[in-house]
């Protein structure tokens, strides 16, 4: 644990504060000392919901390092991530999360994901968001195409 990587991080955070690229986040994606990953909230200046500053982070890495498998990657984030930067995280195999500011601070300035947490733990038929399943046969034909494809790389 860096507190000079926590504070990289947090300056990404003012800079996307102060160019109104959207909330107070920042992050950064370490490995073997360095930063290879920066990233900031960009979800109103990308017009993009998913820019979250980790996933900027994240990208930015895999993209550096050439590489989907961050491993040996350490990710610190201003904020506790939400739960879909937290699912980032997991795919691309970052080693350990460091945040600063707890989920709790993001919910009191209205940036709440408590719901999405809960929702995560209800089955599709009864999810807020609403889910019909259809088509899965034709889905499972590319499955199988997948399956027996000589250019799949597992991840």
């Amino acid at each position: 644990m860096d507190k000079a990587f926590m504070k990289e991080a947090i300056a990404l955070a003012r800079k996307g504060v102060a160019e109104g690229d959207g909330g107070p986040f920042g992050a950064v994606v370490v490995k073997d000392g360095k930063i290879v990953g920066r990233g900031w909230n960009q979800v109103i200046g990308q017009c993009d919901p998913t820019a979250h500053a980790e996933i900027m982070a994240i990208r930015d890495a895999a993209d550096r390092l050439q590489d989907f498998h961050l491993d040996g990657c350490d990710l610190y984030t201003s904020c506790e991530p939400c739960p879909m930067c937290l699912s980032a995280a997991y795919w691309a195999h970052i080693r350990q999360i460091f945040y600063a500011a707890s989920e709790e601070d993001a919910a009191k300035l209205g940036f709440d994901d408590r719901f999405i947490r809960e929702e995560l733990g209800c089955s599709p038929e009864v999810r807020r968001l609403p889910m019909r399943q259809m088509l899965r046969l034709e889905a499972l034909e590319v499955f199988a195409e997948w399956e027996r494809s000589e250019q799949k790389k597992p991840y």
